[in-house]
């Protein structure tokens, strides 16, 4: 691209960060369920029209959080994966990673939750779904690299069965562990199962099962 090309796309992608900001900051205060694009606008300072330029609807806004909770898990995961040493090792910090993360980015994870949940439509190559499954794809990739990595230095059994459907089990598992927290967390917590000894079992079972 020329200077004044890259200069265009530069302001789009401020522009969309912007909406995305206003949105998260918009979905700390009222329940996602009830958001809405007005309210992005005003927070924003946009006009409702400008919105509509960068997000269809409300449900392709949400699927720009989701894309940005994805980038912002990648650098979470890639970071982990440059300091553990074996492949088991990087597979269990992540798993505590993203239990943090939902700690810590409620609305992200919530994103992430709406994300899992949306059905693709014909037309969703022409939407944000189609930029929130490549950046799924890279955050995905990680952990498949992870497993990878670990059946090489002997940290992870070879039988696991194909990487790729592993990955996608083990994430599985920890959002359904962190939506349980969420949803449920008072009452295990009065059966004996708090958050962490919830987090702990499910690593711990996540050990047995790739432990060669």
């Amino acid at each position: 691209m020329n200077d004044l090309a890259d200069r265009r796309q530069e302001e789009k992608d401020r522009r969309r960060d912007e909406i995305l900001d206003a949105a998260a900051a918009v979905a700390e205060i009222v329940d996602m369920d009830a958001l809405t694009m007005e309210q992005v606008a005003r927070k924003a300072r946009l006009s409702r029209a400008l919105i509509y330029v960068y997000f269809r609807d409300k449900d392709d806004l949400l699927l720009g959080l989701a894309d940005r909770a994805h980038e912002l898990l990648s650098k979470r995961f890639a970071a982990i994966c440059s300091r553990r040493k074996t492949g088991l090792e990087k597979i269990l910090a992540m798993g505590r990673s993203y239990v943090a993360f939902a700690d810590e980015q409620p609305v992200y994870f919530n994103a992430l939750a709406c994300f899992a949940a949306h059905v693709p439509e014909a037309d969703d190559q022409q939407s944000n779904m189609h930029r929130c499954m490549e950046s799924g794809d890279r955050l995905h990739g990680l952990t498949i690299e992870a497993l990878n990595a670990g059946i090489k230095d002997g940290s992870i059994r070879p039988d696991i069965g194909p990487p790729a459907l592993t990955a996608v089990t083990l994430w599985g598992f920890m959002h359904g562990i962190i939506q349980l927290i969420a949803t449920k967390g008072e009452v295990l917590a009065k059966k004996g199962a708090g958050s962490k000894q919830l987090v702990d079992n499910a690593l711990s079972m996540t050990t047995r099962a790739l432990r060669k």
